[in-house]
């Protein structure tokens, strides 16, 4: 009996030699994930009043339900631009997401059309595709006219032009791809879950997402003008779900996330040799996303050398590096941060063929 409790203390304190790094690790970066919640319009600015619902109001309750739900986990922060009937700047909106170093940025809204428009739609900043989706950014972002000194806080923008839309566009750059993701899954839970009929994942230049420096979405809840969608909009049951629909969007983003995190952690789950891969799998470094072609060159990737481009869709996606040994992607990573690439992550192939880190530790294991 004494021997397994000798051996049982043993036993113990060789776990916590061994995690302790780990554990340290961990308290050290302290980093709740910060959402920062963005309800449209407020104050006198009541966005649009289609079958006489105030956009303002809906979308405040609706950014109330999703946050409140987000906050039950210990391991989230959540961020508000309003929480009651104020009046927020675009450029303001943006500085409070920024100062909380968040990492991601969600804009709640509600639609108008003058036909029997319906649905949901999910955007992300890039260019408009078509002359609706310019209509629809250059309603959202006439709201700068409410705001003093507009012209000094946004550079002489002007809504109305597409040719000024469009030089707002490469900020966001970086986090296309990430923002694609999110908003590619609220859409998702819109028409899976609620069965509500969803318009798709598109681009517009919103000012609103040109202000931040994080992965963002602008949700278009749907049609206020409507009649049938606007009552659901404005009913409790609507919001409810609207708001979970949201939620469960966003954690689904933050646990795709979670593979990438902590390779620590990822190393000691296992006591197999991750220091080499079948010879058809490699990890890549993503480092970015464009809607356009950029040449491979260190002065266009800050200096990073050995820079691929891979196209996906309507997207050109860069990566960093390549290397079979998954151990490696840790320090590929820190260099690629370190030059500035904060969201970079990895991304493993399989006979050049994008697979998921969990098939290929898999395939490691195996």
């Amino acid at each position: 009996m004494r021997m397994n409790n000798a051996i049982g203390c043993i036993f113990s304190i060789l776990l916590l030699i061994y995690f302790y790094p780990v554990m340290a690790h961990a308290q050290s970066q302290d980093h709740k994930f910060v959402v920062v919640l963005d309800a449209g319009h407020g104050g006198h600015d009541p966005g649009n009043v289609g079958n006489g619902f105030k956009e303002k109001d809906i979308a405040l309750k609706i950014v109330l339900l999703v946050g409140k739900q987000l906050e039950k986990n210990p391991n989230i922060k959540v961020v508000y631009t309003r929480e009651r009937d104020v009046f927020v700047d675009l450029f303001v909106r943006g500085k409070i997401a920024n100062k909380a170093n968040a990492d991601l940025f969600v804009s709640v809204h509600c639609n108008s059309h003058g036909s029997s428009a319906h649905g949901t739609e999910t955007f992300v900043l890039g260019t408009h595709r078509n002359q609706t989706n310019f209509e629809v950014a250059k309603k959202e972002n006439s709201v700068i006219f409410l705001e003093e000194d507009y012209e000094k806080n946004y550079e002489g923008f002007d809504p109305n032009s597409p040719e000024s839309v469009m030089s707002i566009l490469l900020s966001q750059e970086e986090y296309l791809d990430q923002s694609i993701l999110l908003a590619s899954l609220i859409e998702d839970k819109f028409s899976g879950t609620l069965k509500r009929k969803s318009r798709g994942v598109k681009q517009a230049g919103f000012i609103v997402l040109h202000q931040t420096v994080m992965p963002s979405v602008l949700i278009e809840t749907g049609f206020l003008t409507y009649h049938k969608e606007g009552h659901y909009l404005n009913s409790k049951k609507g919001q409810q779900e609207i708001a979970q629909a949201i939620v469960s969007a966003v954690m689904e983003y933050r646990n795709s996330l979670e593979a990438n995190i902590d390779y620590a952690v990822a190393y000691r789950e296992t006591d197999d040799d991750l220091s080499s891969v079948p010879n058809d799998i490699v990890f890549k470094i993503q480092i970015a996303a464009s809607s356009k072609s950029i040449e491979t060159k260190p002065y266009n990737f800050k200096g990073l050398d050995g820079i691929t481009m891979q196209r996906d869709g309507n997207l050109f996606k860069y990566f960093y590096g390549e290397t079979s040994n998954y151990e490696a992607t840790k320090s590929m990573i820190e260099e690629a941060k370190r030059r500035g690439y904060a969201s970079s992550f990895v991304v493993p192939f399989r006979a050049g063929k994008k697979i998921t880190l969990s098939e290929a530790l898999k395939s490691t294991a195996n």
